[in-house]
């Protein structure tokens, strides 16, 4: 078993205290380094062939994978939204940006903060949103040079429009605004239409990317395309739901794992707020295949609207002079345990894929190394050419993408994330992946231990017990523990704010 490098644990958790400006190098530079496509895919975990999921159709993501660089093991920094976002996009970890629910666009928490946006804009790059990016869709609107316009709708069957606009409406008279009146107003958990992409809203993502790359192809751009699918509800049209067949699907058993505490596993998420789920207890089997048959529908969908602006990149030219990224901002669970939605530390909730291609980059290759998300920051800014600000706590991966790079012994190996319980007497759940072992402690605001967790993820990314207990694991849970402390840092103050955790586990 590898030892832990101590020094790359705490100068990673010491990271962040230096000043929050640009370089002085950085400001009125003109680009000079390659241009940045990155994709933003919602609730997407491993689930793709080159994650080894055979019976998944991806093949454009795929095809993204033989011509760069695959992570097998990534983790994000917090299993929801907002914060796994803001944290990417600020180069700072949860407890740097103190977000950690739905309410809290990034600007409202820190207006210095020195954003990927804001960094390659100030060396003369167009910078673009198109989609899901940040949560908040007018975050950080400073600092984009454009926010096209995108048409598609979530859902398109008349009936299920005209049922959300009379809720839409009711919704509002009794006062309800932002995610209330979101979370009031929603339709069936899954929608089959036989219609063209560009009549669901990541169809007019493409298209809108595609239209800027045109528009961009003499600039050097940063172009940010997040797509809302697989996110629920699973819509998509009728041909990527004829991919698969139904009664291919197995369902999960819903056994939780022995021993874990209860504090540590969620039930649906924002999954209950749809009309055709129940208000209470497990879905069926066949409920269970058909959200399961939806999920790697919308998959299949999103995966065409890549192929189609991957596509466009080539034809115009650009593809040898632009790095590519493509990451799910969390995982998600698939009824496994008997739940759904992420919301968790757990493995299947916090393993996330991610793939880089572009020049200098090694082509076909997998990487075994645990990485962060935080670390795209910080290599994005060493692929152009540049020194990232000094608040970035993660770590550059140009080391990894290398062509024939060996094995990075002083890599630091292992993976942070956290997750909130709790709104009055909040807790904070702190979760390490290292080698082949998650372990998580759930600290209360006093500073007590209140629950602790050791899971084995040499076999799968489903646990199967908790044997933090274990006498034949103590030394280990020590070691783990010691290296756990240093980034225990909650913004306990951010919990007493108004709104806080009200939608922690919607979206």
């Amino acid at each position: 078993m590898p030892a832990i490098d101590r020094r790359a644990f705490l100068s990673t958790a010491a990271l962040g205290a230096a000043g929050l400006g640009l370089p002085r190098v950085l400001r009125g530079a003109s680009a000079k380094g390659p241009n940045v496509l990155f994709f933003f895919v919602d609730d997407l975990r491993v689930q793709l062939g080159c994650y080894g999921r055979t019976a998944v159709k991806s093949p454009n993501i795929d095809r993204l994978a033989a011509g760069g660089t695959l992570f097998a093991r990534a983790y994000c920094q917090q299993a929801v939204c907002a914060p796994t976002r803001a944290s990417v996009l600020s180069g700072l970890r949860p407890d740097g940006t103190g977000i950690y629910d739905l309410e809290h666009p990034l600007r409202t928490m820190d207006k210095n903060v020195v954003t990927l946006p804001q960094f390659f804009r100030a060396r003369g790059y167009e910078t673009v949103t198109i989609g899901k990016v940040y949560h908040h869709y007018n975050d950080d609107k400073e600092n984009w040079s454009r926010q096209p316009q995108v048409k598609g709708a979530q859902y398109v069957l008349p009936e299920t429009q005209e049922y959300l606009r009379k809720r839409t409406e009711e919704g509002r008279a009794k006062g309800l605004t932002g995610t209330a009146l979101s979370r009031f107003a929603r339709g069936p958990a899954t929608e089959c239409a036989d219609v063209p992409d560009e009549a669901y809203a990541d169809g007019g993502i493409a298209a809108a990317a595609i239209e800027q790359l045109r528009e961009l192809r003499d600039k050097p751009f940063f172009l940010c395309c997040g797509f809302l699918k697989p996110h629920l509800p699973f819509c998509a049209p009728k041909r990527y739901w004829d991919l698969y067949q139904r009664e291919q699907f197995a369902v999960s058993p819903r056994k939780k794992p022995d021993d874990m505490p209860p504090i540590a596993l969620g039930d649906f998420g924002e999954l209950r707020a749809y009309t055709d789920i129940p208000n209470v207890g497990p879905l069926d089997d066949e409920g269970t295949r058909r959200l399961i048959h939806g999920y790697h529908a919308a998959v299949s969908f999103t995966d065409a609207q890549v192929g189609k602006v991957l596509a466009e990149l080539e034809r115009l030219g650009l593809a040898d002079n632009t790095i590519v990224v493509i990451w799910g901002d969390h995982g998600w669970k698939l009824g496994e345990y008997g739940s759904w939605c992420k919301h968790t530390n757990f493995e299947l909730d916090t393993h996330v894929p991610l793939i880089v291609r572009g020049p200098g980059i090694a082509a076909g290759q997998r990487r075994d190394e645990i990485v962060e998300m935080l670390d795209v920051y910080p290599t994005l800014a060493d692929l152009t050419g540049a020194q990232p600000p000094a608040h970035c706590q993660g770590a550059s991966l140009r080391p990894l993408l290398k062509p024939g790079a060996s094995a990075a012994p002083e890599w630091k190996n292992f993976a942070l994330s956290q997750y909130p319980r709790g709104q009055d007497g909040p807790v904070m759940g702190y979760s390490l992946r290292w080698d082949r072992w998650r372990y998580t402690e759930w600290v209360h605001r006093d500073g007590r231990t209140l629950a602790r967790e050791l899971y084995d993820h040499a076999a799968s990314d489903v646990a199967s017990a908790n044997v933090v207990d274990k006498p034949e694991h103590a030394a280990l849970t020590r070691q783990l523990s010691a290296r756990i402390r240093p980034f225990v840092k909650t913004r306990w103050d951010v919990f007493a704010r108004p709104g806080a955790g009200k939608a922690r586990d919607r979206a």
